[in-house]
């Protein structure tokens, strides 16, 4: 571990954390059509394991339908059969080359129980910036230890990095209460 403190790059890791939420968030399923809600789809195409996007484009022309048009006619029954297979509770129509998926509606209980993988997403978020948060400490301490910081720079620069902190644990509170609300909603 180097003794350089560098705020920006505690900063951005947090960022990251933060990003990585968003991107778990993004593919629970809130009742309302969503293109990522196929990223997860592995499509076994020539003999190789590619993902959704790269075998089809997907659209969204309904609140609650995707589109997926498959390039290669050959390809329809694997892409079928993949998002079939992915365990997101989606079954697709097949017309010619374009299979369509209607997004059925979420039941009470259904929306409890990803409200509470939602809330793990974000708790899981909130560690991650705390271990940033402890990666940043340790290197000040070990800045002051080997005479590289005074005690004040070391006690200025510690209260920045636990503002930051604070502020990042803000964001995934806000985030994960606006998700909430769009599942919750009917």
């Amino acid at each position: 571990m180097s003794t350089t403190f560098d705020l920006a790059d505690i900063k951005r890791r947090m960022q990251s954390a933060i990003q990585a939420m968003k991107h778990e968030l993004n593919g629970l399923r809130t009742g309302r059509a969503s293109a990522s809600l196929l990223e997860p789809v592995q499509v076994v195409a020539y003999g190789q394991s590619s993902p959704l996007a790269q075998v089809a484009s997907i659209s969204v022309p309904e609140p609650r339908m995707i589109t997926v048009q498959v390039w290669d006619k050959s390809m329809v029954g694997a892409v079928d059969k993949a998002i079939r297979d992915a365990n997101l509770g989606l079954s697709p129509t097949v017309e010619g080359q374009t299979l369509r998926i209607r997004i059925p509606e979420l039941n009470e209980q259904r929306r409890k129980d990803l409200v509470k993988i939602a809330h793990k997403y974000a708790e899981d978020s909130r560690v991650a910036i705390r271990h940033v948060r402890r990666d940043g400490i340790d290197t000040l301490k070990k800045a002051l230890k080997d005479k590289v910081m005074s005690e004040d720079d070391e006690r200025k620069h510690g209260a920045d990095v636990q503002k930051a902190t604070d502020q990042f644990i803000v964001e995934v509170d806000q985030t994960l209460a606006g998700k909430e609300k769009e599942i919750m909603q009917v």
